[in-house]
């Protein structure tokens, strides 16, 4: 499994964090929790040939 550690902020508490990205999955949705605030957030990427195409952190709805 490749990972990429990606760095962005946290659309509730605008801190810093990072999480690892398997880089061998071309897509992928879900919520994880900031791990400042712990608040959850909606996790949206897609991954080309190990790198970025793009990539969101948004709040959830609930």
């Amino acid at each position: 499994m490749d990972e990429i550690e990606h760095f962005f902020d946290c659309p509730y508490c605008g801190e810093s964090v990072s999480m690892l990205i398997d880089s061998s999955v071309q897509e992928q949705e879900y919520i994880e929790d900031c791990e400042v605030c712990c608040r959850p957030i909606e996790v949206h990427y897609r991954v080309k040939d190990g790198s970025f195409e793009s990539f969101n952190a948004s709040r959830t709805d609930f």
